[in-house]
């Protein structure tokens, strides 16, 4: 299978601005009520994504992007073999699935993304 890009975070420092900014520019629609702390972002198409809030300890404002993968597990360990640090480890979210971070032999900061039930 290939691994499409399947979800995009904004992690900024406003995300009431970056909600009117997207959805005035893109059209996009928000759901704030589903997941307390992260809003849901449909942009009318795939991939869906996500805005948060940065974290104080996070270096600055960014776009996270996620692939969607079989194995978090496996493609880490891949990953890893061939340079890449890992930045978060594999997590599960209840219902939704599990992902990783990663961070490229560049430093470029990617996701790996199952969905539940696959």
């Amino acid at each position: 299978m290939p691994n499409p890009l399947c979800h995009f975070e904004l992690m900024t420092n406003n995300t009431q601005a970056a909600q009117a900014f997207y959805g005035r520019v893109f059209d996009w629609r928000f759901d704030d009520a589903s997941m307390p702390g992260y809003t849901l972002v449909n942009t009318g198409a795939e991939p869906t994504g996500g805005i948060f809030a940065k974290p104080p300890d996070a270096p600055g404002v960014c776009i996270n992007i996620y692939f969607h993968v079989d194995d978090v597990d496996a493609v880490l360990k891949k990953a890893t073999q061939h340079g890449a640090t890992t930045l978060s480890p594999k997590t599960a979210i209840a219902g939704v699935g599990e992902f990783a971070v990663l961070a490229d032999p560049e430093g470029i900061a990617i996701g790996l993304f199952k969905p539940a039930g696959e």
